[in-house]
């Protein structure tokens, strides 16, 4: 899975969905987001129109 300190997806119908803290996986069947919390949502792959991730500089 990949990390994002911000994941922001923006829906066909232009509506804007913004996570914070999250890991994430993109496959066929759409985005699968995990929070810091534990909380699991799959975004079906016909609901997105694109995403945007933003990481924080380099860690170690």
């Amino acid at each position: 899975m990949q990390r994002a300190d911000e994941l922001t997806v923006v829906h066909h119908d232009d509506t804007v969905s913004r996570f914070l803290d999250v890991t994430y996986t993109l496959s066929r069947a759409g985005l699968l987001l995990c929070t810091a919390l534990g909380d699991e949502r799959l975004i079906p792959r016909h609901d997105m129109l694109t995403t945007h991730v933003r990481t924080a500089n380099a860690r170690t």
